[in-house]
């Protein structure tokens, strides 16, 4: 038997991986068209059944359970992809010398802490602002009123 690495043993790198490949998927124009056809196929049976509670059910029961699974499966994907951002951004933050190694877990950080660096770069932007109309203005009006 071929030896597997601890990584594929483990239940939830299953789950990542079949959730990423669902959400790939589902996301595809092929799924939509599919879904457009269930619908349209719906539709047309419509008269055959009478419009009958039977029938409204069988859309009803199918998209319920379809969008339940379904957000499970995008929940988790996008939690991946966060997280793939974040150990980027952190890279880029850890090799960047000038830039604050007290940005890198900031998604861990209180409301209290996030409003305080939004306003730092609140003010930044507000500088550099004024800075570039003031490079923008002829020089005659470059520190004057």
């Amino acid at each position: 038997m071929a030896h597997l690495s601890p990584e594929h043993r483990n239940p939830h790198h299953h789950f990542s991986e079949i959730a990423r490949l669902t959400a790939n998927v589902l996301g595809s124009p092929w799924a939509f068209a599919l879904a457009c056809l269930t619908v349209l196929v719906w539709a047309a049976a419509g008269p055959f059944f009478n419009y009958s509670e039977t029938w409204q059910l069988y859309i009803n029961t199918g998209t319920t359970i379809a969008t339940f699974l379904v957000v499970f499966l995008i929940q988790n994907t996008q939690n991946r992809d966060a997280k793939a951002i974040h150990l980027k951004l952190d890279e880029l933050i850890r090799a960047t010398h000038a830039a604050r190694n007290r940005l890198i877990n900031l998604e861990d950080c209180t409301d209290e802490d996030l409003k305080e660096i939004q306003s730092e770069f609140d003010r930044l932007r507000a500088r550099v602002t004024v800075q570039a109309a003031d490079e923008h203005k002829p020089a005659s009006q470059v520190g004057g009123s």
